[in-house]
């Protein structure tokens, strides 16, 4: 175990936890709003271990919405994560069959976000354990909080506002990530797709903001040479 790796995912990936605790609070309270126990955020939280497709699926679940609705949604808006798990796959490719499946499992934006940013910098880095440091963290504070938030339930007071730290965590990602003008084309034009497509059954505006904001991306740096940023 290389522990300065590990310890170095938990330090980067520190600052991001304050929008990760009342992420967690939000979703553990949808699920006791959406009529289900203890067992089932616990359950829910350690199988799916997806914020966004969480909070969709307790939404429809709280709309007495088809089963078959709720599990395409959920799947629907984890697609991204097929994207997250082929980009960062060659980093990947050394690791045992095993270990994948480890890592696959923990994989999140955050996760995701932070570990490709670190191997592009910092070539010495060992990409096991500093990506462990970063997602085994949030797995456990998700899991912490989102119980907190079953267990509060309807007793946190609206006024404290946590639904506004959901996009908060997004753009604490986002950010950092824009470094040059095909990034920045790709994050505008995703972003007022997925406004625009909001209303899209099965939050199937997600998905297609994602698609056309890659394809802008993509399109900008041809039309630039992808020299924009150097």
């Amino acid at each position: 175990m290389d522990t300065a790796s590990f310890r170095r995912g938990v330090r980067d990936v520190a600052p991001l936890l304050l929008g990760i605790i009342p992420f967690g609070l939000v979703a553990g309270i949808a699920t006791v709003n959406a009529g289900l126990g203890l067992p089932a955020a616990v359950g829910l939280s350690v199988v799916v271990f997806a914020g966004a497709s969480q909070l969709a699926a307790l939404e429809l679940l709280g709309q007495n919405a088809p089963l078959t609705v709720v599990v395409a949604t959920a799947v629907v808006i984890n697609l991204r994560l097929l994207m997250y798990s082929a980009s960062i796959a060659p980093y990947f490719r050394e690791f045992t069959g095993r270990w994948k499946a480890v890592l696959a499992y923990v994989l999140t934006d955050q996760a995701y976000a932070l570990s490709v940013a670190s191997y592009r910098s910092d070539s010495e880095t060992d990409r096991k354990w500093y990506y462990l440091g970063v997602a085994v963290t949030l797995w456990a504070v998700w899991q912490v909080t989102t119980i907190a938030g079953a267990l509060l339930g309807t007793g946190v007071p609206d006024a404290w506002g946590l639904e506004f730290a959901i996009p908060l965590v997004f753009l604490a990602i986002l950010v950092p990530a824009i470094e040059d003008a095909s990034t920045g084309v790709a994050a505008v034009v995703g972003g007022a797709i997925a406004v625009v497509g909001a209303g899209l059954p099965l939050n199937l505006g997600l998905l297609v903001a994602a698609g056309v904001g890659i394809t802008a991306g993509v399109l900008t740096e041809s039309a630039t040479g992808g020299t924009d940023g150097d």
